[in-house]
């Protein structure tokens, strides 16, 4: 049985949320919000937060009365660039340089053994 959770246009690079995506990518639950909670990363809070909640998404399910948190593994992670703000600066000789604020969407599956 599979759950799903989202997290859409996160204020963080999709490069930066790959590097702890591909840490936690095929772990146990427990074992990857353990090792979330200790990585000091930006990304690392917004997965903690995506994976607990993908796991009580499948908690919650029809037909899963005696399925507990150690019974569940992280099938996909997903990290998709999202729309970008655009800002300028000004530079030298009334010149406007392009700043690029990059957001990102998750996507976690999770799935019993």
């Amino acid at each position: 049985m599979q759950a799903i959770a989202q997290a859409k246009y996160i204020r963080i690079s999709s490069k930066k949320a790959t590097l702890a995506a591909s840490l936690v990518r095929g772990m146990n639950v427990t074992q990857a919000l353990y090792t979330l909670q200790f990585t000091p990363k930006k990304s690392a809070r917004v997965l903690y937060k995506l994976i607990h909640s993908a796991a009580a998404n499948a908690l919650s399910q029809k037909g899963a009365e005696k399925l507990t948190e150690d019974d569940l593994f992280i099938k996909e992670i997903r990290v998709n660039g999202g729309p970008m703000m655009k800002r300028n600066m000004p530079r030298a000789r009334g010149r406007a340089f392009l700043i690029r604020k990059r957001t990102s969407h998750i996507t976690v599956i999770v799935e019993n053994k």
